[in-house]
């Protein structure tokens, strides 16, 4: 009858423990499904789904630590407090993953109402990076409680915190020396969320490079460039040294097209024919063009051509698309119109070639 009891008491303590668990989770997620169900204007009850994991393993783990006792498992009776301070650092663990889960899926669900409830990209892209940041913070902020959590679990860890806290000021000196560049990066990446200088999905230019703002860390911030680079910079460049933000209060954009041609180009002919490009361009915004001379040089003129766009994206393709079409426009009708390069002596409209420099009677040739 002993020997009965001894087998059955684990299993109805454990086997218990763990039935309870699943019943409890399964319960949990039939309500968020109807929640989820009932409110699908906030996908808040959806998101929360994902907590079910840890929230079966907290439950599990913490129905064992305090039901296992009465398993009276003889295998384990000289093992109590380890498996005590394993189930501890089970649980410690297990509830930091859940409020974790909690709090990113509270996080991604506010900026979900709220990418859908506003039209402007710009406060869209602004409030995305805050809340990337946010969501870092917590993480980092509950991993090191948790993981200080567990160390304190631990008796000697205890006499060693009591050590450091006795010269805490010694090491608070050296820490703030070693840590100051990680610091200050940590301070300019809250400084970058909340100041509003630069948001994941602007348009940067950063040492000449032109990309696009991919992702911001606490410490670091990478930038996509056209040709699929990612450049990584620590976030203290962009509080430190002046950078190009394009999409700063709109992504419109203005940019210009160069062309350096022969005197006789016709302007008027030429200002028609950019016109019609950027119409026939599905790129241009519709907002403003023109074309103008804007220098001129012994053997050419620079004609410069303004046109809109409403990106950097677009802004490219209309300029391309006017360049290539009015080279191969001013090639098919006025070739004449193309830079040249004088290699005889001028000569002036319908009359004799001038002459060149007349010669001393010392610079002729020699004879035979």
């Amino acid at each position: 009858m002993r020997d009965m009891e001894n087998v059955l008491r684990p299993l109805i303590v454990i086997g218990g423990s763990a039935v309870l668990t699943l019943c409890v989770g399964w319960l949990a997620d039939l309500l968020l499904r109807r929640a989820d169900a009932r409110h699908p204007e906030t996908p808040l009850w959806g998101l929360l789904r994902r907590c079910r994991l840890p929230l079966r393993l907290v439950l599990g783990t913490a129905l064992l630590r305090t039901a296992w006792p009465q398993s009276r498992i003889g295998a384990l009776a000289d093992h109590r407090a380890g498996v005590d301070r394993l189930l501890s650092l089970v649980l410690i663990g297990a509830s930091a993953w859940l409020v974790v889960t909690i709090a990113t899926a509270v996080v991604e669900s506010v900026y979900a109402r709220y990418a859908a409830a506003t039209r402007d990209p710009a406060r869209v892209r602004r409030v995305r990076t805050q809340i990337t940041l946010i969501r870092r913070v917590v993480i980092a902020v509950v991993g090191v409680v948790a993981l200080a959590a567990m160390l304190l679990t631990f008796p000697a860890m205890k006499t060693v915190g009591t050590s450091m806290l006795a010269s805490a000021g010694v090491l608070g000196i050296v820490a703030g020396v070693a840590a100051q560049s990680t610091l200050g990066n940590l301070f300019a990446g809250l400084q970058i969320a909340f100041g509003d200088m630069v948001r994941i999905g602007d348009t940067v230019v950063v040492d000449g490079e032109w990309g696009t703002v991919e992702e911001i860390t606490l410490t670091f911030l990478a930038v996509r460039t056209w040709d699929e680079r990612r450049i990584t910079m620590p976030v203290s460049y962009f509080t430190g040294r002046p950078f190009e933000n394009w999409s700063r209060g709109g992504a419109q954009l203005t940019g210009t097209v160069l062309f350096h041609l022969d005197h006789s180009a016709p302007v008027p002919a030429l200002r028609k024919r950019v016109g019609e490009l950027v119409r026939e361009c599905p790129a241009w915004d519709g907002r403003d063009w023109s074309l103008a001379v804007t220098d001129t040089t012994p053997s050419t003129i620079q004609v410069r051509a303004v046109v809109t766009a409403k990106d950097a994206d677009d802004l490219w393709t209309v300029r391309c698309a006017v360049r290539e079409g009015l080279i191969a426009w001013v090639h098919t009708h006025h070739p004449y119109a193309l830079p040249k390069i004088a290699t005889g002596p001028a000569a002036g409209p319908g009359g004799p070639v001038l002459p060149g420099p007349r010669r001393s009677p010392d610079d002729r040739p020699p004879r035979a």
